[in-house]
């Protein structure tokens, strides 16, 4: 989030203010605000505006565009055409939600913020594969920050017992629907056998 004020603050250096960072920043003052009197997930969503995300599941917001491109031919081939420099989302899973398995054609960080535990399955191209626990007790391993690097494999899920998870998610270049990619759970059963309870559990 530092990083995210600095672009919007040094015009000089880095993207221009624009109406998205600003409202970054009411709803990230707003987080910290609600931390201590949010209940439910509804009331979540009913704050932030929330929409379901189309095809991966839970709910979100864009909260962050910058307002500043890099030129396609500025940009590794795998791009398809210019992007903004970054864009940042609020996220939302519920017991009745999922993120379903997909990888981006960018990094993603996560950032964990307030609700219960997060399991996290990342399917890397190198046959590899890692489970993470995003979460608030860093004392027992959980973590508040977790990057999916580009082309990797990602699904998540509230752990049970669970109310919600609000989170928040940084891509940069930005996020955009060409450069996502949804995966079918008989490739990924294929390819990574030994986590195949987890990828049943995070694909349709």
């Amino acid at each position: 989030m530092n990083n995210v004020i600095c672009c919007q603050v040094q015009t000089n250096r880095g993207c221009r203010q624009s109406k998205l960072a600003s409202v970054f920043l009411q709803k990230s003052h707003a987080v910290a605000v609600i931390m201590t009197t949010v209940t439910t997930a509804e009331q979540i969503i009913r704050f932030f505006g929330m929409k379901p995300l189309p095809y991966e599941g839970g709910y979100y917001t864009e909260t962050y565009r910058c307002d500043e491109k890099i030129a396609q031919a500025a940009l590794p081939t795998r791009y398809s055409s210019e992007k903004n420099f970054s864009t940042a989302i609020l996220y939302l899973l519920t017991p009745d939600t999922f993120s379903a398995f997909h990888r981006l054609r960018s990094d993603e960080i996560f950032h964990f913020y307030l609700g219960d535990s997060v399991t996290m399955l990342q399917l890397h191209p190198d046959g590899s594969s890692e489970v993470t626990t995003l979460g608030q007790d860093i004392m027992k391993g959980q973590r508040v920050q977790v990057t999916v690097p580009k082309n990797s494999w990602q699904g998540c899920f509230l752990n049970e017992g669970g109310r919600f998870a609000l989170m928040g998610c940084t891509v940069a270049p930005c996020f955009e629907l060409e450069d996502f990619e949804l995966a079918q759970r008989k490739e990924l059963l294929k390819q990574y056998p030994g986590q195949r309870d987890l990828i049943l559990k995070l694909t349709r």
